[in-house]
């Protein structure tokens, strides 16, 4: 007689909630410095990073990333890690 037994598989349930982050322009972070993180926080190159910060400069504000809230939070935390004013939109 065979014993049975279950196993419990956790599932990643993709709710796919879509979400923008938006950067506003400061007077104290450099061109380069905003570049930089941008690029850090959403895996882009530099000329897409370099025209995004252009737009947040002469705007006031740019949408940097557009995609699933999970992922939005994630280039949120990364951009604020030098303090850079930033909004996730629902």
């Amino acid at each position: 007689m065979a014993v049975g037994f279950e196993t419990e598989v956790e599932k990643k349930v993709e709710i796919g909630i879509p979400a923008k982050v938006v950067v506003y322009n400061d007077d104290w972070h450099t061109f380069d410095e905003v570049i930089y993180q941008i690029m850090k926080a959403t895996k882009c190159d530099l000329q897409t990073a370099e025209a995004l910060t252009w737009e947040i400069h002469t705007k006031g504000k740019a949408v940097v990333f557009e995609g699933d809230l999970e992922e939005a939070l994630y280039v949120q935390n990364v951009l604020e890690e030098i303090d850079l004013s930033v909004e996730v939109i629902l």
